[in-house]
């Protein structure tokens, strides 16, 4: 009797949590200063992707396409050899996050990179596939960049969403209107565009001429 006295008697120490926490994952501004790529640092990744690895023409034209069109690493994983119009030299992109659909045109080093493509990896419908025939998946995509960044000599971590970033900045900087910008990223709403506008050295062009 005594000992259950001396139980119920007992404080409840308060659990120590210290050892259960998690830590936070870093703002991306603190782990890079932009979260887009320019021109001279893509073709910066596709040198380096050329050069190492069994998949060298893959991972060069996974770069470029992802590069050019805009595409998130889901639609590019996804991308099948019908979607893509070699002889008309066009591109059907089935956009993700509800985006709008499009068709663009394939520029000459894409068409050369496709057709080199089809003939090495011609028994799957996944333009970008493993040795298997079957689609990439986007930790591989992931890893695929990472490691091209760190050949180019990238100064921060490379992703991939930041080649789709890339491309709306590019465009933006060009001075293509945002509606066009809208259209060809797939965006459905034209504030997810308007970032690219804002980045854009372009609105303050000749402030002081």
């Amino acid at each position: 009797m005594a000992k259950v006295v001396a139980l119920r008697g007992r404080k409840k120490s308060a659990p120590n949590n210290e050892l259960r926490k998690v830590p936070s994952r870093p703002k991306n501004r603190e782990v890079r200063s932009r979260e887009y790529l320019l021109p001279n640092e893509v073709d910066a990744l596709m040198k380096a992707a050329g050069s190492v690895g069994r998949h060298r023409l893959r991972d060069r034209a996974l770069i470029l396409l992802a590069y050019r069109h805009g595409l998130r690493v889901s639609e590019l994983v996804g991308l099948k050899w019908d979607q893509i119009n070699l002889r008309r030299a066009q591109m059907h992109i089935n956009r993700l996050k509800s985006g709008s659909p499009a068709t663009h045109p394939v520029e000459g080093d894409e068409l050369r990179l496709l057709r080199r493509l089809q003939r090495e990896y011609s028994d799957s419908p996944f333009v970008f596939t493993t040795e298997r025939g079957g689609p990439l998946t986007r930790s591989t995509v992931s890893k695929l960049l990472a490691r091209a960044g760190t050949g180019a000599g990238m100064p921060f971590p490379v992703h991939p969403h930041m080649l789709r970033h890339g491309t709306g900045y590019y465009l933006a900087n060009k001075g293509v209107p945002t509606r066009t910008i809208q259209a060809y990223l797939g965006h459905r709403s034209i504030q997810h565009t308007v970032r690219y506008t804002e980045l854009s050295a372009m609105a303050f062009k000749n402030l002081w001429c």
